[in-house]
């Protein structure tokens, strides 16, 4: 080449380069570009063109001949619209946003379930939640009463970061999460928070219907206050590998000695039996007063009270539940 062809190449992207200094993209709001790993700002000129988000291809070839765009960091980049050149490469160079997916944590689960569906999800490795989610690991803002968190991990879903998940830092999240939804405002009506957290995690399991919560909530602090047997199935479910396993299920039934069976020891079992959700929780601290003491569902779910236990045998015969 010549040095004349040279001189006037060069002046060429120079008066682009003026003609552009105060160019910017169109529209307003943000785009979203993804980053791959090793890209170069170059690489990316088309992407940005079509997006609009530098006035065209030259320019943004012109623009990068005069800067440093090595800063360029892999990753969901949010990059503004109707922004100069030198914002748009700020943009770019910053950090991304995470990448991040929804993990739900479900309603009545136990502390195991969350650690199966973690590792089902390949977030980390079986154990590794329960290894964690401990009183005397994650430092709670109230008082936990109990060898583990359960009960305390508030059900909801959640996004994750899969690059470099800490199951601790989720333990923590689904207690922070717990706090400021429930328990830093909660009025707990002269109980404690253990036994709320407690017979919340029984209502989740007794009572799928919201309207119907505060009835069994009653029914069941009622029970306990005077010295009855909570008599909650789902209790001595709690533990089993397989909570639909009837006959290991029946077994619990008959067992007096296991710290879980309402039907044969009064009081609250030991500790929450799931987590209950702030309907469930907001329903133990809100019980509804009735003259009822007993309560069975049909088979559509129905709830069907009872004041003594003449109501209760008559319930079942007309509904067909024993």
């Amino acid at each position: 080449m010549s040095m004349a062809r040279a001189a006037r190449r060069v002046d060429v992207w120079v008066i682009g380069l003026v003609a552009c200094v105060a160019c910017r993209g169109e529209g307003t709001g943000t785009a979203v570009v993804h980053v791959d790993r090793g890209t170069t700002a170059t690489a990316l000129t088309s992407v940005l063109v079509a997006e609009a988000l530098v006035p065209s291809d030259m320019a943004w070839k012109v623009f990068l001949r005069t800067t440093d765009a090595g800063c360029i960091q892999a990753g969901r980049q949010e990059v503004p619209r109707g922004a100069s050149m030198q914002e748009v490469l700020a943009a770019l160079c910053s950090r991304p946003d995470p990448v991040t997916v929804p993990f739900t944590v479900i309603e009545g689960w136990t502390i195991r379930d969350i650690d199966a569906s973690l590792a089902k999800h390949k977030l980390a490795s079986a154990g590794d939640f329960l290894a964690v989610a401990k009183p005397d690991t994650v430092d709670a803002p109230f008082p936990i009463t109990g060898p583990s968190l359960e009960g305390y991990l508030l059900p909801d879903t959640y996004a994750v970061e899969p690059e470099g998940f800490s199951p601790l830092g989720f333990a923590k999240t689904l207690v922070s999460a717990f706090h400021q939804r429930f328990a830093k405002d909660a009025v707990l009506g002269g109980r404690t928070l253990h036994d709320v957290v407690v017979m919340a995690s029984l209502l989740e399991r007794e009572e799928p219907r919201s309207e119907n919560r505060p009835m069994v909530a009653g029914i069941l602090w009622k029970r306990l206050d005077e010295g009855w047997a909570l008599g909650v199935d789902a209790t001595s479910r709690y533990g089993l590998p397989d909570w639909n396993d009837r006959k290991a299920f029946l077994a619990r039934l008959r067992n007096p000695d296991d710290p879980f069976n309402t039907r044969l020891r009064k009081g609250l079992p030991p500790h929450a039996i799931g987590s209950p959700s702030v309907d469930a929780l907001k329903a133990a601290t809100a019980p509804t007063a009735s003259p009822y003491y007993y309560y069975l569902h049909d088979r559509q779910g129905g709830l069907h009270p009872a004041e003594n236990a003449a109501g209760h045998e008559a319930n079942r015969r007309t509904y067909d539940v024993y």
